[in-house]
Parts: C-alpha cells; structure tokens; sequence
C-alpha cells in the first residue's frame, strides 16, 4: 500500500527520496479500511490524522440546523482528506468524513507530521499540492458566484469526470450548490442536446 503513496510523492517532486525517507513514510502512514457510510472524521472531533486514499471514496460535509449536508469535498483513489484547521489548530471539527464507498486509506498522525515534512520530496508535493488547492479553490468560489448551475455542471464535469461515475446526483447536487430537481433538469438537458 505505501508503494502508491510513495509513487505519488516520486511523480510530484524532483527531490528524490532516500532509503531513509522511504523507511520513514512506511512507519508513519498507517493503513485503515473503512466500510461504506463509516466516518473517518465525525464533527465534534479533534482531527488527529490525514487521510491520503489508496482505494474507494469518499465525502467532506457538514449538516445544517435542517438535517441537510452541504458538500464541501468529495475525494477518490490518490486524494488526500482530513480537516486541516483542526489538526493544525486542535480544535473540534465542523465537518464529518465518510467514506462513500468501502475505503482504503493511509493515516498521518500528528506525532509523524513534522518528521515526514523533513522530507524534501514530501514538502516539495505539499507546496504543490497546497496550491492546486488554492487554485481549485478560487476556481470554484468564481464558479459559485459569477456561474450559472449549469456551467457549473459543465465544469464539474470537465474537472472531475470520474465524481459523476463514483457519486449519486444529490451528492453531486450539494457539491454543486443546487438542489437535487435542477441537476436532474441540467442533465436532462445535456442528454437530449447530444
């Protein structure tokens, strides 16, 4: 399993990984299986670890005052999860993780963190991959305010077409900002134009 992780770590930096670096990743990334609709990360907690996903999916959400989720990340094989601000900050999450799908996924504790940001290859992917989230993140923010929901569907699509595969419609609809009624109108769309 850490054979992924570190593949992913070699494809994402030029810094090569030594012996002792690949020794490292391989003591302070634990292996945990989850069944579908089991929680990584329950609102409430401490997040206490990051979650890179070797197999299955997964979703991040939080549930307002109606019972509704509000999807905030969705996240397949070669992502990464967790809740950043509670387990840099210690303090109680405000969103819930779980897997959609029976998942797979390699844990960092906080006791490991530090020792595997020594990695030069491991912070060489963090700084890339912090900010593609930057960017997908202002991308998406444009989207929701100056996009209507079908060009964000469009979007959606076009930058995550394996999610459409992997998530039901309401899923994908509360990614989306939309109710479940006007995604299905999108797509309804989409099939009789083609």
């Amino acid at each position: 399993m850490h054979e992924v992780l570190i593949e992913y770590i070699r494809e994402r930096s030029q810094t090569p990984l030594t012996a002792d670096d690949i020794a490292l990743i391989e003591r302070a990334f634990i292996l945990k299986r989850y069944k579908k609709r089991q929680f990584l990360l329950h609102e409430g907690e401490i997040c206490k670890s990051l979650f890179f996903i070797i197999k299955g999916a997964v979703r991040q959400y939080s549930v307002d005052d109606k019972g509704g989720e509000q999807i905030l990340n969705l996240g397949l094989e070669n992502w990464w999860t967790g809740d950043r601000e509670s387990f840099h900050k210690e303090v109680p999450t405000i969103y819930n993780i779980d897997a959609w799908e029976d998942t797979e996924a390699l844990l960092l504790s906080k006791f490991y963190y530090y020792e595997v940001n020594a990695i030069a290859a491991f912070t060489e992917m963090r700084i890339l991959l912090d900010d593609n989230q930057h960017f997908a993140n202002q991308r998406r923010l444009k989207m929701a305010i100056s996009h209507t929901a079908d060009e964000r569907y469009d979007d959606f699509i076009q930058s995550n077409p394996l999610f459409a595969q992997r998530f039901p419609q309401h899923i994908i609809a509360s990614y989306l900002g939309v109710t479940k009624e006007t995604l299905s109108r999108i797509r309804g769309g989409k099939i009789i134009k083609k």
